[in-house]
């Protein structure tokens, strides 16, 4: 995505992907982690999956930026199972990061293929790795990659309803040492990636014209009202705002 804004952009929100991005221009100003970070031309934004964000101007000439959203798995297939990097303070000055994050950061009507995408993710992968603060790799504990995988993919299907105890026997692990795998190598918890993939749902069914109540009922949702919240607390604004700002315009 690129775009500009004055003023104030978004109000507190979170992905369950990576939201990376460069500023072009101006001063982008964004909540992180209990500070204000601000970012400029010539550095790398990297907002870990699952973590709280707002965005605004620094200054009164507003500001200019490209974003990717990456989702952990891409990430993963890549690492193999290691814990997803982590960058300090969602802004890094990294020379290679920031050229590897360029590839994929083209302008919107510059399409690539997708042998060149794969090159590029894999260049950012590893790009991501070497930038990130080295005291936050390897300390986590050994984790059982393809079992979380199992379970991502079962999630991603958007079963009606499910439990740890379901994963729990699909996978062959207990739930917990499944969960902490999961949060490690997915970014999120095993409910917010179900829920994020539901939401990915209702946005599709939107899209296609469907209302509100039957999104949320095809998604999986127990009601309208459900989804609302759940579709707000994640991307800062309401289904029907939403859909407004992505219309395209006739």
């Amino acid at each position: 995505m690129e775009a500009f804004f004055a003023g104030r952009g978004y109000e507190m929100h979170r992905h369950d992907t990576y939201a990376i991005g460069c500023t072009l221009s101006g001063v982008q100003s964004f909540q992180y982690r209990g500070a204000v970070r601000n970012s400029i031309p010539g550095g790398t934004i990297v907002l870990h999956p699952d973590e709280p964000h707002d965005g605004q101007a620094g200054t009164d000439d507003g500001f200019h930026y490209r974003i990717a959203y990456v989702e952990p798995a891409a990430i993963q297939s890549i690492l193999g199972g290691r814990p997803l990097p982590y960058i300090q303070g969602g802004i890094s000055e990294d020379r290679r990061l920031l050229s590897a994050a360029r590839r994929i950061l083209r302008e919107v009507d510059d399409p690539i293929e997708t042998f060149e995408y794969e090159d590029a993710l894999f260049e950012l992968a590893n790009a991501l790795a070497a930038a990130a603060n080295p005291h936050t790799l390897g300390r986590r504990k050994q984790v059982d990659y393809s079992s979380a995988e199992m379970a991502r993919q079962y999630l991603a299907e958007r079963p009606q309803t499910v439990t740890l105890e379901q994963i729990e026997t699909i996978c062959g692990r207990d739930r917990w040492s499944l969960s902490r795998d999961f949060r490690a190598l997915f970014g999120t918890s095993p409910y917010r990636y179900l829920t994020m993939r539901r939401l990915d749902a209702v946005k599709t069914s939107l899209r296609n014209g469907s209302g509100l109540a039957d999104a949320a009922f095809s998604a999986g949702f127990a009601d309208q009202s459900h989804m609302t919240r759940q579709f707000s607390n994640a991307f800062g604004v309401s289904p029907g705002r939403w859909l407004t700002l992505t219309r395209e315009p006739r």
